[in-house]
């Protein structure tokens, strides 16, 4: 059986860590896309606030498959 897969791109953000951040925009993404198959973290970026980490920020490139 042959599938089609499409990319799109997005942005989550925690307050607690990278990991975090990559759990909560997968999670998102499955609540709207059907199929989702994977991610790649496209870009990392921190926010800092009185020289600390406040919040972190991953880009992702999630796979879903589009259905029939």
């Amino acid at each position: 059986m042959s599938s089609v897969a499409r990319v799109t791109t997005i942005t989550a953000y925690s307050e607690t860590s990278f990991e975090d951040a990559v759990a909560v925009g997968i999670a998102r993404s499955a609540e709207t896309l059907r199929g989702v198959k994977g991610a790649w973290v496209k870009e990392q970026k921190v926010k800092v606030d009185g020289g600390k980490v406040v919040e972190w920020s991953v880009t992702l490139e999630v796979t879903f498959v589009l259905e029939h």
